[in-house]
């Protein structure tokens, strides 16, 4: 599947010091997005670590011809991808996630959260430092924890995401959940919980207390991503 871009990107303010704008880019619009049943998009957050494991599973799975689909792929090598997009701009990937039928993204607490609030059930796909793609394993304890509660569709092997993907092609509303657009203040204390819980785990996993990478009181990067 081809891509194309239709429509000025939006605008978005680089913080001081940066100078890679042609690494923010707009959401690829497919030329039979008008057509397709369903939209995808995939995001696997600003992380300098590749996530080689999930860009290849997407590449290899038979999607059909009526899924538009935009994947964010950050520092992942990502050709032959259909919709591939290195990074996106907080606006235009909050746009994408509220077009989306399914969203797919990695264990991000920021991106799960989001992806709720859009009224998505996020199909997760957590980081494995065991294969070096973070620096802990606060991803895998926190979606997991999700995934017990119903609150994400956790996927860890190809076999899991490919049933994920192909239940959401069947009924995307599956894959759908009441849309969150609480008051901003609500929304930051349970972006605030989420930290503490995130903290708890790398705690018990580790044995001790340690504040982890994401900080959820920072703002937002190029994909809404607290890093």
């Amino acid at each position: 599947m081809n891509a194309e871009s239709t429509a000025p990107a939006p605008a978005h303010r680089l913080a001081p010091g940066r100078s890679r704008p042609s690494q923010v880019n707009r959401v690829p619009r497919p030329r039979d997005a008008d057509v397709a049943r369903l939209r995808l998009l995939v995001a696997v957050g600003t992380d300098k670590h590749p996530f080689t494991r999930l860009v290849g599973w997407l590449a290899e799975w038979r999607r059909g011809t009526d899924v538009a689909s935009t994947v964010q792929h950050g520092h992942t090598p990502a050709a032959g991808v259909p919709g591939a997009v290195p990074f996106l701009g907080h606006d235009a990937l909050q746009a994408a996630m509220a077009e989306a039928d399914l969203v797919v993204c990695h264990g991000g607490p920021a991106t799960i959260l989001e992806a709720r609030r859009h009224g998505r059930l996020p199909i997760v796909v957590p980081r494995d430092p065991a294969r070096g793609e973070h620096v802990d394993d606060h991803q895998q304890l926190f979606a997991r924890r999700l995934g017990a509660a119903g609150m994400v569709a956790l996927a860890e092997t190809r076999e899991e995401l490919f049933a994920a993907l192909d239940a959401g092609l069947a009924d995307p509303s599956r894959f759908a959940v009441a849309a969150d657009r609480g008051a901003a203040e609500a929304r930051r204390a349970a972006v605030e919980q989420v930290g503490r819980i995130v903290e708890e785990l790398v705690a018990a996993s580790t044995g001790r207390r340690q504040r982890t990478r994401w900080r959820p009181w920072a703002r937002p990067g190029r994909n809404g991503e607290r890093r």
